[in-house]
């Protein structure tokens, strides 16, 4: 079998260069690599957007969203449909299983869609199906002001100038107006002279857009030349428009003046935004999909640069951005894998005090990580939360095989053995046992890789990343330790002396053989009452820990039929309280618009002029001296409590400190009455912060009800009593509506009825609509009356459903979901009504299963390595004890720093198996091979195990740990998500190794004297 440790000592100058190539590739690779806050994931969900502007949401509903349901439903891999219904508009979120292929998802859905395109409403736009795209939320938002231009000027002046520069950057995928008016001709007609000449809406708007138009007009040959023919019957002003006539329908002409006035001026107010309460325009910038955050920010703050410097009379704010906490995550987890390297060769150079072991110890650390950035460049993985998160854990891991290889060549050498001879045999000595502790922790990282779910997609890069970075720690163990060893490392001058605990330690150890029930009976005692908080429920559960960053969001929600003004008015008296907070540096308000800080998840809608959101910038975390950001937003929730009239939650649209909860069911009314009584008691629960359901949602509404006897009398179809009442009210539909050209944009021609007519309900009542006879006023074939009706309705699985939302306030999600599940209304649903759990309960269920698949994959895989390796099929159960050794402490740990039971403490929990299995590996392998290959008796094997093997154990140990304390005490960028990994791997690392050390051997030798049991029945049985 080919020896690479003899043959890298052999031939050190190709060993040297292959790792000078290794280095320069993973140089290289580091430097190509992207820099963002998440990986780049591509889930099967598809989004189908339906446009029919002015129907209510219960027509939407039963004309446009279940006939698509009911289509999508047939398509092969649906998991869930998610549809959020709203005035004008229909989104239906289909959730394919992830086994689905991504485009194969998006073909089926076109398809689903396409079959059933005839039975939609003729006006209906076609309907919009895109991919879901989770890096589609805007990294930047930007305000714009100018003392030169007015809101009009300034609003086209970033819808032109601003958004080409935006989308000319590399990396940017789209750019959208916040705020801000757009120019618009309006023709507001005179209800009184248009009932005297008996003229309608519609038919002046239809009749305006069949005149006003460029229209193409085939070939003419004149001259022997071919020239192309266009019909051009367009106007350039007001003040032409007004001036033009327009033919009626029954012969008839009229000037548009006569019955209108027209003005060139601004479209209805219905989105705004402002920085600290004054009016300014916004735009906010999205990433494409496979660029990085930081890239693209440097080059959108360069070519903002250069705007500036174009035009010196605007000025240009930063308001908010996602980019500093991919930056301050990035610098931190540099800075956390330098300590923690740093650490680890400190503690190794306390225990060996040799520099030149040190040395080769240390150089294991760099060339074990830029191999692997190499490979993760060339798999296309970023640097990300994940990516370097796994790299920050496992830095102390990649020093142990360097430091079990030196420790042991250093013990050779007190031997009076040359470096050379020390080299080749403590690298052939130890090798097998090296070997089987790489794998055995590859074993365990890459099932995390293939974990289920949306978070195993996260994930991926996680188990990869760890995976290739511990199998380049092992080449380096491997042939670049031994090779440096034999020609760096010299003769100590000292004898080689044991630690000063070793003597305590043996008296332990024997003291463990002699007395195996009380030694497994203690360790049963104190595994039982480590794991006790968990089963007592003391330990609390979350999805992902709440950040710490230094933003939030303030999200308004006001009842349907609020007008935009009204909503500005409650947005600034919420500015104004936030402003008084001491940590509150900057509010950005965005008033029926904006999407920065939202969920990736959610579900989208079209934007209402009755939201809004205010974004927080906050001091940063160092100088908030320990107040963390849920405290802030504590303080916020209650100060704003006394604002009236409004629904105002705190904290981001994509966070992870809210429960989502879903009642669905067939009857509409009985799933609404139940709601009322679940929403009563859910707001009785302690310590919880708002509660929003969207079941009380109505919002008020004029009903039309043609009188079908007079109607059909006089010819009034109920459709042209429709289409007058849309574009006298609100104008046409917007591609029926005629345009004005200018060289640079058209602004669409809107025919509707002044504002104060359109609040007038008599007058509404005197509109003519077109009739067989002629033009009838509308109260004469219908009846206006007021009424009410759902703003919005949720559908979940094709059934209608209401959402509830409950911030948490700083609890727990599993208190909150288990105090929820207690309430009399969620134990004793209604027949034909069902609960479900989205968002963060949903993904922690599935994180649950996907984390035992993992775990238990893991242990399939280690005990797999370990036959092999070993050669035996019953031993390698002693060295998987280590796992079960291992749980107490972490679990302990949790309990004992407060930490939540989250996703990063699961995959802590992981990590911590094959860690915690390399310590067992160390001190079986020795005593299997004493006992082979020296002849040593079975007690003398494993004591003799126990001493040599000790010392490196206990310094692997301490190094991981030193290396991962920066992590665990909340040094450097943000804690929340790093810290209860490193706290889980800490506290097992104490209990495992310590267990370890004493029950492993006297495992083992339980396990063995089981294996001569058997084997001298089976030797009976077979003699006779």
């Amino acid at each position: 079998m080919f020896n690479v440790s003899r043959w890298s000592i052999a031939n050190p100058v190709p060993a040297i260069m292959f790792f000078i190539m290794l280095t320069a590739a993973g140089l290289y690779g580091f430097k190509q690599m992207k820099i963002q806050q998440f990986p780049d994931i591509e889930l099967p969900t598809i989004v189908i957007s339906a446009s029919l502007p002015g129907t209510a949401p219960a027509q939407m509903e039963t004309e446009v969203a279940r006939k698509i349901e009911n289509s999508v439903a047939s398509a092969q891999g649906v998991k869930h449909i998610y549809t959020k219904v709203q005035d004008g508009s229909a989104s239906i979120t289909v959730e394919y299983r992830l086994e689905k292929p991504l485009q194969e998802a998006l073909d089926d859905t076109r398809d689903a869609v396409a079959r059933i395109r005839a039975d939609l409403p003729a006006d209906l736009r076609d309907p919009v199906i895109t991919k879901m795209n989770l890096s589609g939320m805007p990294i930047l938002t930007y305000t714009v002001s100018s003392s030169a231009m007015d809101d009009e000027a300034l609003s086209w002046f970033v819808d032109n100038q601003v958004t080409k520069r935006m989308l000319a950057v590399r990396g940017v995928g789209s750019v959208a107006r916040v705020g801000g008016v757009s120019r618009e001709l309006r023709v507001a007609l005179d209800p009184s002279r248009m009932l005297a000449l008996g003229v309608t809406a519609a038919e002046v708007s239809r009749q305006l857009k069949n005149v006003q138009q460029e229209a193409p007009g085939g070939r003419a040959q004149l001259g022997g030349a071919e020239q192309s023919l266009r019909t051009i019957a367009t106007v350039q002003s007001a003040e032409e428009l007004a001036a033009m006539d327009i033919p009626l329908a029954d012969g008839r002409r009229v000037r548009l003046d006569q019955v209108a006035t027209v003005s060139d001026t601004l479209a209805e107010r219905r989105a705004g935004a402002f920085l600290n309460g004054k009016p300014v325009v916004g735009f906010e910038v999205v990433r494409a999909k496979g660029a990085g955050e930081v890239d693209v920010a440097e080059r959108v703050r360069a070519a903002l640069e250069e705007l500036k410097a174009a035009h010196p009379d605007i000025t240009v704010t930063e308001a908010f951005n996602f980019v500093d906490p991919v930056i301050e995550n990035y610098d931190g987890s540099m800075k956390l894998l330098l300590e923690g390297a740093f650490l680890a060769v400190v503690v190794v150079w306390f225990f060996l005090r040799d520099w030149r072991a040190t040395l080769v110890s240390a150089v294991a650390l760099p060339l074990s990580a830029l191999p692997a950035f190499y490979v993760m460049y060339l798999m296309g993985f970023t640097l990300n939360v994940v990516t370097l998160l796994s790299l920050s854990l496992v830095i102390g891991v990649l020093v142990d095989d360097a430091i079990v290889e030196i420790e042991n060549i250093m013990r050779h050498l007190t031997q009076g053995k040359t470096p050379l001879e020390a080299a080749r045999e403590a690298a052939d000595e130890i090798g097998l046992a090296v070997i089987a502790t790489t794998f055995t922790l590859i074993a365990v990282f890459l099932p995390t890789a293939f974990m289920s779910g949306v978070v195993g997609k996260f994930f991926v890069q996680f188990g990869w990343t760890a995976a290739i970075a511990v199998f380049f720690s092992l080449v380096v163990a491997r042939m670049l330790t031994p090779m440096m060893a034999a020609y760096i490392l010299k003769a100590p001058k000292h004898a080689h002396k044991d630690p000063f605990w070793m003597p305590a330690y043996m008296r332990w150890a024997r003291w463990a053989f002699t007395h195996k029930g009380k030694t497994m009976a203690l360790t049963v005692a104190f595994s039982m009452a480590a794991c006790a908080p968990l089963f007592m429920d003391k330990i609390s559960k979350a999805f992902i820990p709440p950040d710490d960053l230094s933003q939030t969001q303030i999200s308004i929600e006001l009842p349907p039929g609020s007008t935009y003004e009204e909503t500005r008015v409650i947005a600034e008296q919420a500015r104004a309280v936030a402003a008084q907070h001491g940590h509150v540096k900057l509010i950005y308000t965005a008033v029926g618009g904006g999407s920065a800080g939202g969920d990736p998840f959610a579900m989208s809608g079209a934007a209402e002029a009755r939201k809004a959101t205010l974004t927080l910038n906050l001091t940063p975390r160092q100088e908030r001296s320990g107040i963390s950001k849920q405290q802030i937003e504590r303080e916020l929730r209650t100060q704003l409590a006394s604002i009236a009239g409004a629904r105002i939650k705190v904290s981001f649209g994509g966070s992870s400190e809210k429960y989502q909860l879903v009642l669905a069911g067939e009857d509409g009314e009985t799933l609404a009455q139940h709601a009322a009584k679940v929403e009563s008691e859910l707001r009785g629960l302690p310590g919880i912060g708002q509660v929003t359901s969207s079941s009380s949602l109505q919002r008020p509404e004029l009903i039309v009800r043609p009188d079908a006897a007079r109607a059909a009398d006089l010819g009034v179809s109920t459709a042209a009593i429709a289409d007058t009442l849309r574009i006298a009210t609100a104008g046409d539909y917007d591609q029926l509506l005629p345009k004005l050209n200018l060289s640079q944009r058209q602004v669409p021609i809107v025919v509707r009825l002044p504002d104060a007519a359109r609040a007038d309900l008599a007058l509404l009542g005197e509109l003519t609509v077109p009739g067989a006879r002629g033009p009838v006023p509308l109260r004469q074939v219908a009846e206006l009356q007021l009424a009410s009706g759902p703003a919005q309705i949720d559908r979940y699985d094709r059934l209608r459903n209401v959402n509830f939302e409950l911030e948490l306030n700083g609890q727990s999600l599993s208190d909150v979901q288990a105090a929820a599940d207690k309430l009399p209304s969620l134990k004793n649903l209604p027949p034909g009504v069902t609960k479900a759990e989205i968002g963060d309960a949903e993904a922690f269920a599935e994180l649950g299963q996907g984390f035992l698949l993992a775990m238990g994959t893991g242990v399939a895989c280690i005990y797999i390595v370990l036959v092999l390796l070993f050669h035996a099929w019953v031993q390698p159960v002693t060295i998987l004890g280590a796992l079960v050794l291992s749980i107490p402490g972490a679990i302990l740990a949790l309990f004992v720093t407060g930490t939540d039971l989250s996703m990063p403490a699961m995959i802590g929990m992981i990590m911590l198996m094959g860690i915690a299995t390399k310590n067992s590996i160390l001190l079986v392998e020795y005593a299997i091979v004493a006992q082979r290959e020296h002849g040593l008796s079975r007690l003398d094997a494993l004591l003799d195990a126990c001493h040599k093997r000790a010392r490196p154990i206990v310094m692997t140990t301490l190094a991981m740990g030193a290396g991962m304390m920066p992590i665990a005490l909340g040094f450097g960028t943000d804690p929340s998500f790093r810290a209860p990994m490193a706290i889980v791997v800490i506290g097992g690392l104490i209990t495992s190794t310590f267990l370890s050390l004493l029950v492993i051997p006297v495992l083992y030798e339980i396990v063995d004297d089981v294996i001569q049991k058997f084997s001298r029945k089976r030797g009976t049985a077979a003699a006779a």
